[in-house]
């Protein structure tokens, strides 16, 4: 941090101690609604002086208190933000940490089907545990097999405000909201023209995004009717790793490996150190040729003597500087290209008191594209008679027993995945008032996403092999071998494998390929070899839902006032099919395994029911006392009958204090695919958790279970002594491996109980402050490890007889591991817990305009996981995205038409490394390099208004240009680095 960035921090934070400061998100314009409503997420109904309250069905009057804590983000928040990518705004609120934006699901970082996408996280539990909603409904999911809401999915310019809840959303709302509800509120009754735009760029020139939507509305039958039409444009530009130095340069890149000077270990020297210029040892941008089949290379692919560079031991094969393939930029992209297009239609009529019709179409075409890594070959056979071999190293090397060769593939064309998702969506609904007690409302969702997802660059391997065995025909041309030797081996690497994709042959279309330097391949050989690979996947959602809300205050009323009520009834059906290409299906790439079909269904019928009793209310000592609780009873076709249920109140002796609290039992039935997927392949790198440089690093039980496992593979006691695949390329090579789903997966449930105080000092107008206790645990979880922590799992439960160990298998001699199956299984529990609190002030002055601050913060107590019952808990607390404490805020002056906001985000510094490792080897880094630092984003954004019709603004992002941590691309903060924008709006 430069010094200027501490004198403006001190400033801040001297000025908070007057009045406090707050966050875009939170920011609250002096004109709007009072406090009181911003802090419960309420909305005003067209009745008037009810309010409907997210995490609830029924109206409540505007000066009651929501029993659960609710954090509102409203539309001029979003603006203000600047982010074109809203969950950018909505991950700096203390409950969303975690959640996944652009840069997180682009190059290597991206999971299959998922590039781009934007998906909420609530209380670090996880996206399959957040319930996204749109005006209290369900939204169809985007990825196949789950129920996670891509965000881009969501018309930004028509959202009234996003309410984020912890507690009780389950018997309200359904499955999947274990974590809680994040419920995006549409504006409704939009009378007039809006359009507005938007333009932003790093400050390297790079990383545009650009917005514009115009929406269109219009009030008819003395204002009974409505109907508006919203587009939206967005638009967000791929930015590659070779951008950034700390990323691309692999001479500013650094990591931290193992210390040379510490082998085999010194208790008084740090066991890794920060390395630049690392690179995978012996393989090469333009090939690592091995002429004497000793495992080294030996020259370059274009001809000189190969530098290995210095070698790096126990470093999970990597060296420094030479020839080899540098780690910097491997990974691709920093951010993926996303391109939007929105489409919604709101409309409703009321016909009479009793009959209210509203519909609501949605239409969204998303496309999203990313590079990652290249394909790369290791040892692969070249034949004695290969042309490229001979005529590269004629006079210079021996050939005659042919070679082997490792090459990163980046001129063959890196791989990429592009995906094309188009999402319909549908709402037809009925509503009125029965009585002056009572109204209802009846609704259908229809819900669909269609996705291609395309796999760009990935070879074919029988037509790939073909192409690589070169040799001379009689007249001296080069060719390939299966051309005028139909009936021989097409992988001379795997003497088993016949030709699948075409028929070996004169007319083949097989033309050779040149891996001997960079850039020297045939573009058509290339043609040839790769194929751009199409999956298809479909996502539909029906839901029917009824429900009846009132009072019974044409019978009775207790001294706080009439009970509240809802009751009502839904059925859902979720089905999910993804079918992958021909190719895949037959398993025919070279650089990804057998995809097989997946597919599946379930449905659900629910009845829930809600009580609101206002005890007492406007007495002495009692100015309000209301309980609620809710209870709903479900059906799914796939795990059978649940329960969930919740009670609540609040308490306010006098006006200016509430208390409140709620206690819930919430589950989640299992999703799709983790019930339904197939049994496919794959490959994994996997760090051996026996390693010497990694045995000390797990739980106690670690290094006892390695010995057992070992021995169970048949080594010696003096084997397991030398174990050391960490310096064995051939044991960390992607690993095949085998994924699928589970049919015997159970619901998992979760407790949750929150208590909080709300505080309106009367003394104080337009103060509103709040600090709520959240605790959530979660039994019989489904978890699904990665093939890294099925390895570690096995060793590092008190016992070898646990079910990671049965999905992980090791090589008799050697005892490396040698595959591994990933399966969701009923074996976890969470444990989450802590602290929200908040506080908004808005006032005006006479002759300095009116001024808006605000502050939201977070404590993270506990974050922990037990992965199998009986086993040690891990702690995940103060580890990436889990800080303990974090704050946003911000300070909004109104004057004259003129708007400046300045906010702040910031959260504590995190650990590199799990605590259980850090115990196990406490000198495993110098102590500086024990915690990645704090968090420290500074916005700013000015605006002006003219006439009420016109508004222009400029901003920036992240001004003082804080970068990420030395040793990562995208943490404590974005990539990007200083963000600037500008923007327009126009009212007709």
């Amino acid at each position: 941090m430069t010094k200027m960035t501490l004198l403006r921090a001190a400033i801040l934070v001297s000025a908070s101690s007057i009045a406090t400061l707050a966050f875009p998100a939170l920011a609250q314009d002096a004109q709007t609604a009072e406090p009181q409503v911003a802090e419960q997420g309420a909305e005003a109904t067209e009745d008037s002086g009810t309010i409907v309250v997210t995490g609830s069905r029924i109206q409540q009057r505007a000066d009651y208190n929501a029993p659960n804590p609710i954090v509102s983000v409203t539309s001029e928040t979003l603006q203000q933000a600047g982010n074109v990518q809203i969950v950018e705004t909505l991950a700096q609120n203390p409950a969303l940490l975690n959640s996944l934006s652009g840069a997180r699901t682009s190059g290597s970082n991206a999971d299959f089907g998922a590039v781009g996408v934007q998906l909420l996280d609530l209380r670090n539990l996880g996206e399959n545990r957040t319930l996204t909603l749109v005006n209290g409904r369900r939204h169809v999911a985007s990825l196949a097999g789950t129920a996670a809401v891509d965000i881009n999915s969501i018309p930004t310019d028509l959202i009234e405000s996003v309410d984020v809840l912890t507690g009780g959303a389950s018997a309200i709302y359904g499955a999947d909201g274990v974590s809680g509800v994040v419920n995006f509120r549409l504006k409704r009754n939009f009378d007039g023209v809006v359009a507005s735009g938007q333009i932003g760029i790093s400050d390297q020139g790079d990383a545009g995004q650009r917005y514009g939507s115009v929406t269109a509305g219009r009030n008819f039958a003395d204002g009974r009717g409505n109907i508006a039409v919203a587009y939206e444009f967005r638009e967000i530009d791929r930015v590659s790793s070779f951008r950034r130095d700390f990323t691309g340069d692999p001479r500013r890149s650094f990591g931290l490996v193992r210390n040379q000077a510490d082998l085999p270990d010194n208790p008084n020297l740090p066991d890794r150190v920060p390395t630049n210029d690392l690179r995978y040892a012996d393989s090469s941008v333009d090939g690592a040729i091995d002429l004497d089949f000793d495992g080294i290379p030996d020259f370059t692919g274009s001809g000189k003597v190969y530098d290995r560079g210095r070698l790096l031991s126990s470093a999970g094969g990597l060296t420094q500087g030479g020839d080899s393939t540098p780690l910097a930029g491997y990974q691709g992209d920093l951010q993926a290209y996303n391109r939007t297009h929105n489409v919604n239609l709101l409309a409703h009529y009321d016909f009479s008191d009793a009959l209210s019709v509203y519909v609501e179409g949605k239409y969204v075409k998303n496309r999203t594209f990313t590079q990652n890594q290249p394909s790369f070959d290791f040892f692969t056979y070249l034949t004695p008679d290969n042309p490229f071999l001979q005529d590269r190293y004629a006079g210079i090397a021996d050939t005659s027993g042919g070679a082997l060769l490792s090459r990163d593939n980046f001129d063959l064309g890196v791989r990429g995945e592009r995906n094309d998702r188009e999402t319909i969506r549908a709402v037809l609904g009925f509503e009125g008032r029965i009585s002056d007690h009572a109204r209802y409302d009846v609704s259908y969702v229809f819900g669909q996403t269609k996705s291609n997802i395309l796999l760009t660059n990935y070879r074919i391997a029988d037509r790939y092999f073909a192409a690589v065995d070169a040799v001379r025909d009689g007249a001296g041309n080069i060719v390939c071998r299966s051309t005028i030797d139909p009936t021989g081996n097409i992988d001379p690497n795997n003497y088993d494998a016949p030709a699948t994709t075409f028929t070996p042959g004169a007319n083949s279309g097989c033309l050779p390929l040149n891996l001997l330097g960079n850039g020297v391949r045939s573009q058509a050989a290339l043609d040839w070899v790769n194929a751009d690979i199409v999956n298809r996947a479909r996502i539909r959602q029906n839901v029917i839902s009824g429900s009846i809300s009132g009072d019974f205050g044409q019978f009775f009323e207790l001294p706080g006032g009439p009970v509240g009520f809802a009751l009502g009834g839904e059925y859902r059906k979720e089905s999910s099919r993804f079918v992958p290409d021909d190719l895949l299906q037959q398993g025919a790439l070279a650089d990804f395994s057998l995809q097989l079909p997946e597919q599946g269904s379930f449905d659900v019928k629910e009845a829930f029911a809600e009580l609101s009793v206002p005890v007492l209310r406007e007495m002495p000592f009692a100015h309000n006392l209301t309980l609620g609780a809710a209870i709903r009873l479900s059906d799914y076709s796939t795990v059978g009958k649940t329960t969930t249920w919740k009670i609540d109140g609040t308490y306010a002796p006098i006006p200016d204090v509430t208390f409140r609290g709620t206690l819930s039992e919430a589950v989640r039935a299992p999703n799709i695919t983790e019930l339904f997927a197939p049994r496919n392949g794959g490959f994994s790198f996997i760090s051996d958790p026996c390693d010497p440089v990694f045995i000390t690093e797990g739980t106690q039980f670690r290094e006892a279970n390695c010995r057992a496992v070992l021995t169970a593979a048949g080594l010696t006691p003096a084997q397991i002594a030398a174990f050391n695949p960490e310096n064995d390329p051939t044991a960390t090579v992607s690993l095949p491996g085998f994924s699928g789903g589970n049919r015997n997966l159970r619901e998992e449930t979760a407790r949750t109980w929150t208590a909080g105080v709300v505080l309106r000092p009367s003394f104080i107008p337009g103060l509103v402050a709040s600090f709520d206790w959240w605790d959530i645990k979660l039994k019989n979880a489904v978890n699904t490890p990665t093939a890294q922590d099925v390895a570690e799992l096995c060793v590092d439960q008190p016992s070898l007889d646990n079910v990671f160990c049965q999905n992980v298998g090791r090589a008799t001699g050697t005892g490396y591991i040698n595959t591994y199956f990933v399966q969701p299984v009923n074996v976890a529990n969470f444990r989450t817990a802590g602290a929200d609190f908040r506080l908004n002030y808005s006032f005006r002055t006479d002759k300095l305009g009116s001024f808006s601050l605000s502050l939201i913060g977070g404590y993270l107590d506990r974050l922990e996981f037990i992965p199998t019952p009986g086993a040690n808990v891990d702690i995940d607390r103060e580890e990436t995205y889990s800080p303990k404490w974090n704050a946003t805020g911000d300070i909004t002056w109104k004057m004259d038409g003129v708007t400046v906001n300045y906010g702040i985000s910031w959260f504590s510094k995190t650990r590199r490394y799990e605590l259980e490792t850090l115990a196990a080897n406490p000198d495993i880094v110098a102590p500086e390099y024990l915690w990645i630092k704090e968090r420290w984003q500074q916005d700013v954004q000015v605006a002006f208004d003219v006439d009420d019709k016109f508004r222009f603004y400029i901003g920036g992002n992240n001004i003082w240009n804080q970068k990420p941590d030395r040793f990562s691309s995208n943490y404590p903060i974005s990539f990007v680095g200083r963000y600037l924008y500008a923007g327009a709006r126009v009212t007709m």
